[in-house]
């Protein structure tokens, strides 16, 4: 029992990570209708960038500078909030399949800068030996992680409340008028160009954010944990959960991550080893499937999309008194 209490331990932290990118996620697309291809490079970027600032110095690598961890990752979600930005300039006028496709080739360019920039990034090997925050408090590692997780938790709070605040706020309508007439919205003296700035780059940093947690949580930093798949793993999670709302995004990352860790552990011990490198594929089948019966019979994802503008009206409307 006491193993397994630890690896839940372990599975929610995760999913609390996810949360946060998945959070940023839905600003980009479920509230501003931006597909984001690449959101494995924010997620990167925010974790090499919070690597290099409070990892230890080093003498073959650039950075080292052993800054305090949350300066670290401030300085994280700053880079992916600058490189959301350069992205969006160049790449907002471009609408659904090409934003996706340009966002897609930004991915995988900061993959292979990763993997080839050596000196930075410490190339295929990454950055080893990062520190654990605030683990000096503690002796014992179990408890460690419990706290880890419960600092994880309190984080994805904190951006859901501020995500929330900002979605029901004038701001948050445009974003949605935005998605769904642009022309109406800009008849309205609206900037719609201005706006998706706005959101494309806040999700950015959102992303950088759960890359700086991401190597807080496990200690190093390499190329493999920002493999193409996430993005589909990320995306997999908000439209099972559903797009424009973030409890369906949280819900999505625990369903999914669920069933990506519960067929994996199925595999290792089902399947022999001989065949496990083809049966690993089985993971994304299953999530694909997960995501045509999600779009046959709840289209809108388990937690559909709530009407703000609606409800907000509703509760500015002035009550009947009883007569």
């Amino acid at each position: 029992m006491f193993g397994i209490a630890l690896y839940l331990v372990f599975f929610l932290t995760v999913v609390g990570i996810y949360a946060i990118i998945v959070m940023g996620l839905n600003l980009q697309w479920g509230y501003t209708g931006l597909f984001n291809a690449g959101v494995v490079a924010f997620f990167a970027i925010g974790a090499y960038g919070t690597a290099i600032l409070s990892g230890p110095a080093r003498d073959l690598l650039v950075g080292g500078f052993e800054l305090n961890y949350a300066v670290g990752v401030a300085g994280g979600m700053i880079f992916a909030g600058i490189a959301g930005l350069i992205v969006a300039l160049a790449t907002l006028r471009l609408r659904e399949e090409y934003l996706a496709i340009a966002t897609f080739g930004v991915a995988i360019s900061v993959q292979l800068i990763a993997l080839n920039f050596t000196s930075l990034t410490g190339g295929a090997n990454g950055i080893i030996g990062l520190p654990r925050p605030f683990s000096e408090m503690f002796e014992n590692s179990n408890a460690y992680s419990v706290f880890f997780l419960c600092f994880v938790l309190a984080i994805a709070l904190i951006v859901y409340i501020a995500l929330e605040r900002a979605v029901r706020s004038p701001w948050g309508r445009v974003l949605r008028a935005i998605r769904e007439d642009e022309i109406a919205a800009l008849s309205l003296g609206k900037n719609p160009t201005m706006i998706r700035l706005q959101s494309f780059v806040l999700g950015s940093a959102i992303m950088g954010l759960a890359g700086g947690i991401y190597v807080g949580f496990i200690g190093y930093v390499s190329p493999i944990d920002f493999m193409p798949i996430l993005t589909f793993q990320i995306w997999a999670m908000l439209i099972v959960g559903g797009s424009g709302n973030n409890r369906g995004a949280v819900l999505g990352c625990l369903l999914v991550w669920g069933l990506w860790t519960a067929s994996g552990y199925l595999i290792s011990n089902l399947v022999p080893p001989s065949l496990q490198s083809q049966a690993g594929s089985v993971q994304a089948m299953l999530i694909g499937i997960l995501i045509v019966l999600t779009l046959l019979f709840r289209p809108r994802g388990l937690i559909g999309e709530e009407d703000v503008i609606s409800a907000h009206v509703g509760e500015d409307a002035p009550q009947k008194k009883d007569m």
